[in-house]
């Protein structure tokens, strides 16, 4: 696991979320940040995170003000939203500025757990009992993915498909009859155009537009998805 960052204003709420992201994820590097232009300075400094819990009223924020400028800033870093306000206008505000999750402090530490790694794993969070909340509009932020993507080549496409699917890079080789150093130098290809640093950012981007492969391109066969 790499690098996640908890930010709040409340160094109780840091320790409790600190503790359930070092159980919940194995051998991950945590940073703490107490305000908002403490996490664009930890961010730009260390570059490479895999999620930041952002406190909704953290100083700096302003509702969801925060949230639109890390959006901004750094398009393929997942944000997830943690706040003790939960309903659905809430909710649906932070999936429209781009939130990767919502996560009420009130939930339950293995339900957090739970919902780290689903955004992990590139899916969306919001607690069970708002599911039924509508989907955020397209956005133009949406749209620049969908460009990015655009630019792939037929392979690197192939591969983008299997690397959503969850396949390690030696499953992927014996899917598309190649070496494992090709697939590697697709993945870091793909990585450049779509602008992230990690192959976890990279789903989540592609999950965000419902990614499918181009007309004409062949589907990921029997023999990848039985594996």
């Amino acid at each position: 696991m790499g690098k996640v960052l908890i930010a709040d204003d409340h160094p109780l709420v840091r320790d409790g979320l600190r503790t359930v992201v070092a159980v919940a994820l194995d051998r991950c590097e945590l940073f703490e940040a107490s305000d908002l232009d403490e996490v664009i300075r930890i961010v730009d400094r260390e570059g490479d995170f895999d999620l930041v819990l952002l406190d909704l009223n953290m100083p700096g924020n302003n509702g969801f003000a925060g949230l639109a400028s890390l959006r901004a800033r750094y398009p393929a870093l997942p944000v997830v939203m943690v706040s003790a306000a939960c309903d659905r206008q809430v909710v649906n505000e932070a999936l429209r500025h781009g939130a990767a999750g919502f996560v009420p402090k009130s939930l339950p530490r293995g339900m957090i757990a739970k919902a780290l790694h689903q955004v992990l794993g590139g899916d969306v969070y919001v607690p069970d009992d708002l599911e039924d909340a509508p989907a955020p509009a397209p956005s133009g932020e949406d749209q620049e993915i969908i460009r990015r993507i655009d630019t792939l080549t037929p392979q690197q496409r192939k591969v983008l498909e299997l690397v959503v699917a969850g396949r390690l890079n030696k499953e992927i080789a014996y899917e598309l009859d190649v070496t494992e150093t090709t697939v590697k130098a697709h993945v870091s290809a793909i990585l450049q155009k779509m602008r992230v640093f990690s192959r976890t950012q990279a789903v989540i981007l592609a999950n965000k537009v419902n990614f499918a492969p181009a007309p004409g391109t062949p589907q990921v066969s029997a023999r990848a998805a039985a594996q």
